[in-house]
């Protein structure tokens, strides 16, 4: 990590997650050692005030930038992809940020962490907005960790392709990277306060002044965004308390025979954004107390050596998550947000909601879901088959994006072409047994499975 340009305080970081691994323990939380979380503060009973920006210029906006969405088919920065009308990710948080500086005559401090993968390609788009600020300034880089080789624990080793001995340690680095690179420092002299933090492939993150001015008041810590959980997400992680404080629990961490507690929706009710708000002095101070990194907890993702290559040596990558934070902090919260706040694109389903009237784009150029859906976005199943890479779903679509607004389920088997006259209404099932590709007949379809013959 030395040779690979890494500070103390990422190696720091690295050395207590292969500890941990090292030492064979398990990570797993109980369901006798928790708490259901039953009521927190809800963003809706806020008083609100959007006209009032005077906190702006002690907060910072930044979005996590490191991904590829190779499972997607990409092989670049993920944010540069397309998302509605032509704008990809980066082009709609450019222009919230641009928007905000303008609006309310704030310099709002803004940056991007990117890692190793994603640096050059979001440094050469960012050239097109200036106005943001010189790219090399705008952007914080993850540290890099060793692939870990599963039998021997030892650095893996990939001569062929020596970059691929290397993995971003998980969006948890965001805390350790920002000390290590003297920027959390800087930010402290300039007066910055209020950190906001959040994926850039959700777009229904930006910053909000009301949310901005409740955390500011409440003197908390740090501040989790939370949703309430529904069934789509039950095998996802959720909010819980420990010992008089909150944590989340993600599924690795569920003991097997607790699997359906765990995903009981009714007890364990909200799950985390990863929308988060810091208080960058206090951060300060907990990073002094605990040497430079927060201990948290550690994520094994069992990987092969080239992902690529499925015979290539099993290895191990560490990662933590930022969200996990929320247990070292004194004096933290959660609020709970309308689901717009969370918008996500990890699918090509994802993306085709998007890209749909079921998401309108505002004049501060956030995307928000659309009236008609009242609240709650589609749900949206494609066959992977046939959909799984974002040239998949594009050549789907290249006749136009269908009608999604008013549609609570859409399921689509087998391959078949959109175009801007479909309109899916209520709960719609299409289906093409055959292997090439079939138009779906202009028109409106309600509550009715289609088979195209």
């Amino acid at each position: 990590m030395r040779g690979k340009g890494m500070g103390d305080a990422p190696i720091r970081a690295f050395r207590h997650a292969y500890e941990y691994l090292a030492s064979g323990r398990a990570a797993l939380i109980a369901e006798a050692d928790i708490e259901p979380v039953a009521q927190l503060p809800r963003y809706d009973e806020l008083t609100k005030n959007p006209a009032d920006g005077a906190l702006l210029s002690q907060a910072l906006v930044l979005k996590l930038n490191g991904g590829l969405g190779t499972g997607m088919g990409l092989d670049k920065a993920k944010s540069l992809l397309p998302v509605k009308d032509g704008l990809t990710f980066l082009d709609f948080i450019a222009r919230q940020i641009l928007y905000l500086r303008e609006r309310y005559q704030s310099p709002l401090p803004f940056l991007l962490m990117n890692s190793f993968s994603t640096s050059a390609d979001t440094r050469d788009f960012l050239k097109a907005y200036p106005a943001l600020g010189e790219p090399a300034t705008l952007e914080l880089m993850q540290s890099a960790a060793p692939k870990v080789d599963a039998q021997t624990l030892a650095p893996a080793s990939w001569p062929r392709d020596p970059a691929l001995e290397w993995c971003p340690p998980g969006h948890g680095d965001l805390y350790p990277s920002l000390l290590g690179s003297g920027r959390l420092d800087r930010l402290l002299d300039a007066g910055v306060k209020y950190l906001f933090v959040s994926n850039s492939d959700n777009l229904g993150a930006s910053l909000d002044l009301d949310l901005l001015r409740y955390f500011a008041t409440s003197d908390q810590s740090f501040l989790m965004e939370v949703c309430e959980r529904t069934p789509s997400d039950r095998k996802g992680g959720h909010l819980a308390r420990r010992g008089g404080k909150y944590l989340l629990r993600e599924s690795a961490q569920c003991p097997e025979a607790e699997l359906p507690t765990f995903q009981d929706i009714q007890r364990h009710r909200f799950f985390n954004t990863n929308n988060l708000w810091v208080r960058l002095d206090r951060l300060k101070e907990l990073l002094d107390a605990s040497g430079g990194f927060i201990p948290l907890p550690i994520i094994k993702n069992s990987k092969t050596l080239d992902p690529r290559d499925k015979t290539s040596p099993k290895v191990f990558q560490l990662e933590t998550a930022m969200g996990a934070a929320i247990e070292c902090f004194e004096n933290a919260g959660a609020i709970v947000v309308p689901r717009a706040r969370f918008a996500p694109v990890k699918t090509t389903s994802d993306l085709l909601a998007l890209r749909s009237d079921a998401y309108r784009v505002t004049d501060d150029w956030r995307l928000t879901l659309a009236d008609e859906c009242r609240g709650v976005p589609p749900t949206i199943d494609l066959d992977a088959d046939h959909y799984k890479m974002t040239d998949q779903l594009d050549a789907s679509l290249k006749d136009g994006v269908p009608s999604l607004a008013r549609c609570r389920e859409l399921t689509v088997r087998g391959p078949v072409n959109f175009n801007a006259e479909n309109v899916f209404v209520g709960k719609v099932r299409i289906t093409n047994a055959n292997a090439t590709p079939k138009p779906i007949p202009a028109g409106e379809y309600r509550d009715v499975e289609k088979e195209l013959a």
